[in-house]
């Protein structure tokens, strides 16, 4: 079963830590993203840009408005993302818990299903 793990963090925690402590959860990164990659359950993943970067489309009265910036405030950024393939809803938890971002208590993974394309089983 394929899964997407949502990335959800701290916005500016990055710049908060000190130069060691960024590699080292870089470096944590790497070590889990090429564990993923041996075992066969990447599909792939990306980190995003900064909200201050983003466009949000709603639809209005006059058709569809399209303003700057995130939707809304919140404590927590959409960050990122990984695909994976796991043979269980477990495994794709574990995954998300191994994340630094959850493990150093900075963030928060959210671990979705995704549907086949009918989207008859959800």
């Amino acid at each position: 079963m394929k899964y997407m793990l949502l990335i959800w963090n701290r916005p500016g925690f990055v710049e908060e830590l000190s130069e060691a402590d960024r590699n080292a959860i870089f470096g944590e990164v790497d070590e889990i993203m090429k564990a993923l990659t041996e075992s066969g359950e990447l599909l792939g993943g990306e980190a995003l840009a900064d909200p201050s970067q983003t466009r949000t489309v709603r639809h209005s009265a006059g058709g569809a408005e399209i303003t700057d910036g995130p939707f809304m405030e919140s404590k927590e950024q959409f960050a990122g993302y990984l695909m994976v393939d796991c043979e269980t809803p477990e495994r794709a938890a574990e995954i998300a818990a191994s994340w630094p971002d959850v493990r150093h208590g900075v963030g928060v993974l959210e671990v979705r299903p995704l549907m086949h394309q009918a989207g008859t089983e959800m």
